[in-house]
């Protein structure tokens, strides 16, 4: 992807001339940003990763996610959407596709520098989003978990890879960790609603105090119940094995001050917790090959580490955890 590309893509949608440089822009695991400025102002432009955009039903998938994103807008929640160019946000560009967003002034929160402030005004907002169009559905079986640890631990092994020992390591952990996540998803209530999953301390932006949300991408109709224990527990401290509960009390307090649909038992889903497992199996992937380039590569073999010491993180506080939702929901 060359600079080039974007200037053409800029002339193509009518953005005006590019001023050089094209500025790369630290962040995102999945996708690469870039920075252009024109006369007319600076952009951020996300290149959609060629490996996302072969999966099956992709288009499909953020096509919904556009269409939830102007729903999100005209409610109000503060995001930053993708621009519009005839008539379509992702806009193509030698077989490549991209989103182009207005240049957003602010910065994200250091991980380890998050408030207690800052969770309650981010559960609130993902209180917001759920509260749009939430529905009581008809119990239907729940999409189920059925990684085969011990095929990757093979693939590894053959390909000499160096996660191979890490993955061999933990794989009773990982079969536990699945089957727990599993377990807890036939728990959830038969609730849907608008959810953004993604919206964790790295997609939020702080300006002046008033938080944006940024990358819309991941918008789609799912569980309240999983998505608000899940951000909880990323606000709080859980993707750098720093939880603070009190942290995870004040995203709820945020959260149930815009939403509530009447769900006590988090204590019985805490298995929820262990959709890292997820994130870990594409990082696999990466690992062993599938991707752009050797930077992708080592980025994938970065975040299997990263991502097991977290799921270690979760096992040795699952009870502590537990006995604080437990505690908080109790005293509503």
């Amino acid at each position: 992807m060359t600079e080039n590309t974007i200037i053409r893509l800029f002339e193509s949608c009518g953005f005006g001339e590019v001023l050089p440089p094209v500025l790369p822009v630290q962040g995102g695991f999945m996708h690469r940003m870039f920075r252009v400025n024109t006369a007319g102002g600076s952009y951020a432009v996300k290149h959609l990763n060629p490996e996302i955009m072969k999966r099956p039903g992709v288009m499909d998938n953020y096509r919904r996610a556009e269409k939830l994103e102007q729903v999100l807008e005209g409610a109000g929640i503060p995001i930053v959407p993708a621009i519009t160019v005839g008539g379509r946000k992702m806009q193509a560009m030698d077989g490549e596709y991209f989103y182009i967003f207005r240049w957003q002034n602010g910065r994200i929160t250091d991980w380890f520098s998050i408030s207690a402030g800052q969770c309650r005004q981010a559960g609130n907002i993902q209180g917001r989003i759920h509260a749009l169009r939430p529905v009581y559905t008809a119990g239907t079986e729940p999409e189920l978990s059925r990684i085969d640890w011990a095929e990757y631990i093979r693939e590894a092994c053959r390909q000499g890879s160096v996660i191979a020992p890490l993955l061999k390591e933990n794989e009773t952990l990982l079969n536990d960790a699945r089957d727990a996540m599993n377990s807890a998803r036939l728990l959830l209530p038969a609730i849907e609603c608008i959810t953004d999953e993604d919206m964790d301390p790295k997609n939020v932006m702080w300006d002046n105090g008033r938080p944006v949300v940024i990358d819309l991408e991941c918008l789609d109709y799912g569980n309240p119940v999983s998505h608000a224990l899940q951000l909880s527990l990323q606000w709080s401290g859980i993707t750098t094995c720093s939880l603070d509960p009190d942290k995870m009390t004040a995203f709820f307090e945020g959260y149930l001050e815009a939403y509530d649909n009447g769900f006590r038992d988090y204590g019985s889903v805490f298995g929820l917790a262990y959709t890292w497992i997820e994130w870990l199996e594409y990082n696999i992937t990466r690992s062993l090959g599938r991707c752009q380039d050797e930077s992708e590569r080592e980025t994938g073999i970065s975040e299997v580490r990263n991502t097991i010491n977290r799921i270690r993180y979760i096992r040795d506080t699952e009870d502590r955890i537990r006995l604080q939702l437990n505690r908080f929901f109790a005293n509503l």
